[in-house]
């Protein structure tokens, strides 16, 4: 069996590097990890890298996943302000400019929260609720992908 340290760093690479399969064959072993199907569109909650590593003739889902976690989300009453692409999550129109949107800043449909720069284009980001932002889940100048959430709102 694959070492499970040196497959969660496998993961890690992978989740910061964008990639979406990554086969590894050792030996007779063999390990795919994936982040979602091509040419599906995924909830953004299953984005997350899915390993499924064979036990007992069986594919088990990983600890953490939507399978295996159970209770309330942290998130629960909170709208989702999520990314329409991938690119880069920038908070302000320059490094000099204050944030677009904030912890505790009230938001409007329409109101611009941020810009996801893409093929060095810089699309605005438009909130489509009203209410208070809660928690900014990104920070300025990391990579972001297509439905990953951004912001949190409570509305």
């Amino acid at each position: 069996m694959m070492d499970m340290k040196k497959l969660a760093e496998l993961v890690q690479l992978m989740t910061d590097n964008g990639l979406t399969e990554l086969e590894l064959k050792d030996g007779e072993e063999t390990v795919v990890l994936k982040r979602g199907p091509s040419g599906v569109q995924m909830p953004p909650h299953l984005m997350a890298p899915q390993m499924m590593m064979p036990m007992g003739g069986q594919m088990a889902a990983p600890a953490g996943s939507a399978a295996a976690a159970g209770g309330a989300p942290a998130d629960a009453g909170l709208v989702a302000i999520e990314s329409p692409m991938v690119g880069t999550f920038y908070s302000s129109s320059n490094p000099d400019a204050p944030p677009f949107a904030k912890v505790g800043g009230q938001i409007s449909p329409g109101s611009v929260v941020c810009l996801v720069e893409a093929m060095k284009v810089f699309n605005e980001i438009k909130a489509e609720v009203s209410g208070t932002i809660e928690r900014v889940l990104v920070k300025s100048g990391d990579a972001v992908e297509f439905g990953q959430k951004l912001f949190l709102v409570k509305p």
